[in-house]
Order: C-alpha cells, then sequence, then structure tokens
C-alpha cells in the first residue's frame, strides 16, 4: 500500500482499505471496545496534529533523540550477532516500522556487505499474525534470517502473540527487537529503560501516514494482507522521514555499540501489571498501559482514570505527562514500579 516512507526502507505487507472504513471519534470507539467489539474492526479518526501533541512530539524529539538513536544502535549490533547471512527486518505495523527503518539504516552502513531486507506486516492482539504476509517473506527469505522488530514492550501482549502464533512457521524465531524493553521480557533490546520514544506522540503523521492495521472479513478477503488506510491529507503536516532521518544523524558510528548492556530486573512487566490490577480492583487487564510511551497515549487517545508514576519529582521523563494529566484533570498517583515510570488506567466506562 501507499505510505510516505522512501521506498527503499520498507516494503508495506498491507490492504490498502482508503476510503472504505469510516474512522471513529475516540469516545465512539472507547464504548465499541469496552462493549467487546475488537479494536481491529474499528479505525480511530486522525485528526491534523494540534498545538499540544505536535509541541510535545518536539520535546520529545529535542529530549530523547539521542537515546532512541543509542538504542536503534545497541539492538542493531544485537540482530547482528543473532542472525548469521542476510537479515530480514519485519517491523510490526505501525509503531515498528520506523524502527525498523532506522535499523536497516543503521546496518547498511555500519556492514556494507550485508543484505538487508525490511517489511512491514500486521500482528493484532487477539487476532494474531498476518499468516498471507508471512507467506510472502517466507517464498523469498529463509526462516533464519528473519527478525521481528517493535518500538517498544508495554505488558509483553505482542510478544505473547507472536510466540502463539509463530508454531506453525518452522524455523522462524519468535524474537523480538525493540528499542525500549521496561518489561524485561527480551534479549533483543536497546534498552530497558523506560524512556519516551518520540513517535509514541504522535499517530500517522509519525508512521508513514498509514492507519493502525485493520480486520474485518466484509473488506479482508482470506488471501489479503491486513489492511490500513492512507491519509492523503495529512501530508502538509507529516513527519515520518523527518523522525527518521533527526534519530539517525544522532547515532555516533565511532562508538562500540555491541558492549552497551543494562542488567535484568528481578521482575517482568506482567508480574508488575498484576499487581497493580489486583491493588487498582481493575478487571479487564486491557485497561492498564504501563510505560511512559503508553501512558502518553492513553493520555492522548484514550479516556484516562488515573496515572501512576514512581516519583513526581523525576522531570525529565514525567513532565509531559503530569501537564497532560493537570490540563485532563486525571489524577496521578505515586506508585512504586520496578519495570515501569509511569503506568496509564484507563477508564472503564461501565462505572460511569
Amino acid at each position: 500500500m501507499r505510505s510516505s516512507y522512501n521506498k527503499e526502507d520498507v516494503t508495506i505487507l498491507l490492504k490498502d482499505i482508503t476510503g472504505l472504513v469510516e474512522p471513529l471519534p475516540a469516545e465512539i470507539r472507547e464504548q465499541k471496545i469496552q462493549s467487546g467489539t475488537h479494536y481491529c474492526e474499528m479505525l480511530p479518526l486522525e485528526y491534523k496534529p494540534g498545538e499540544k501533541y505536535f509541541s510535545l512530539y518536539r520535546e520529545a524529539l529535542k529530549n530523547f533523540s539521542e537515546v532512541t538513536a543509542e538504542a536503534a544502535a545497541v539492538v542493531s549490533e544485537k540482530i547482528i550477532k543473532k542472525i548469521n547471512g542476510e537479515v530480514v527486518l519485519v517491523s510490526l505495523a505501525r509503531a515498528g516500522t520506523p524502527i525498523g527503518i532506522i535499523i536497516k539504516r543503521y546496518l547498511n552502513k555500519k556492514y556494507p556487505s550485508l543484505q538487508v531486507f525490511h517489511y512491514t506486516i500486521s500482528i493484532i492482539r487477539g487476532r494474531g499474525i498476518d499468516k498471507n504476509a508471512m507467506k510472502y517473506i517466507l517464498d523469498r527469505h529463509s526462516p533464519e534470517s528473519i527478525c521481528f522488530v517493535d518500538g517498544w514492550t508495554g505488558k509483553g501482549a505482542i510478544l505473547n502473540t507472536l510466540k502463539s502464533e509463530l508454531s506453525c512457521f518452522e524455523g522462524v524465531s519468535d524474537s523480538l527487537a525493540v528499542l525500549a524493553d521496561p518489561a524485561n521480557i527480551t534479549d533483543l533490546y536497546g534498552t530497558r529503560s523506560d524512556f519516551l520514544i518520540p513517535s509514541s506522540c504522535l499517530n500517522s503523521t509519525v508512521s508513514g501516514l498509514m492507519s493502525r492495521t485493520f480486520l474485518r472479513s466484509d473488506i479482508i478477503g482470506e488471501d489479503d494482507f491486513h489492511g490500513a488506510v492512507y491519509y492523503e491529507n495529512l501530508e502538509p503536516e507529516d513527519m515520518s522521514v523527518e523522525f527518521i532521518d533527526t534519530v539517525f544523524s544522532k547515532i555516533d558510528f565511532s562508538k562500540n555499540y555491541s558492549e552497551y548492556s543494562d542488567e535484568q530486573k528481578n521482575v517482568t512487566g506482567m508480574e508488575e501489571v498484576r499487581k497493580i490490577q489486583k491493588d487498582f480492583g481493575i478487571s479487564d487487564i486491557n485497561l492498564i498501559k504501563p510505560g511512559i510511551g503508553e501512558t502518553t497515549r492513553v493520555l492522548l487517545r484514550r479516556i484516562p482514570w488515573k496515572i501512576l508514576v514512581n516519583d513526581k519529582s523525576d522531570t525529565r521523563y514525567l513532565a509531559h505527562i503530569l501537564r497532560l494529566a493537570a490540563e485532563k484533570n486525571v489524577e496521578v498517583i505515586e506508585y512504586p514500579m520496578t519495570c515501569y515510570r509511569a503506568c496509564g488506567l484507563i477508564k472503564n466506562l461501565a462505572d460511569t
């Protein structure tokens, strides 16, 4: 399908469903999701980024582009150690796509003799991976060359989906490469620090103007790739390539990123989320969104109930979260966490 990415950066294995699905505002989507409609059967209404979104993104890009670049370089070196021969990066749309592009550019520059391919495919919590897209890739590449890429780990739901889905694809590793692994669940990570990856602040305008992926049988046939919409009307606001260029420019190729490592934490993110679920009496674990990126998205896109933070005085990482929470009149509670600096709790609409 169409995107605003450079064609040499990524091959997008999605069906273009532009004009076939009417996007819905957040309030209606939230009601439908909590009433049992799967999120992949709807698309969010995407607006021109407002001043709040735009200033938050610019602030994050200024403050965290360097650590994002370092994490991308570190995880790239870990991928090289894991895979011999050609590397086939398979980004999970859509948050994984810009990360996969940065990794591909890094590998191309650092190891010019290495063949690196990059695809983007859909994986949906509760519905699985796009098997037609996987077949397309495996018709062209060996299973041992594949490495999946995403932006960060939250609770670990997507990694769990990946692990369960890949049992039918012999030889394909279920390892997941991410920039940030605060959930402490993968060996292919740039850092285990919970920090704000700038691209998490925006929607399609930093994701190649592509929507979230879509799967509904009246539009996606048995032989189709999962679908997505291209937002042509947002082309004047598109910052997708600028984000990639900015982060990539911060990589210092004189450094030996293969020596970087973080210590293993003594708990996983899911263990921490289960404790939050118990302490706050939350029946649906999907209403708990741990990590700075996910918390930011809750404040920008969902209907927040409470925000948990490790330390309100941690303004380097939490200033934007505290500001957004104040603007939306959302309660912020200090709550001790090992894996995460922040966690967003979504309002259960059945309680309102």
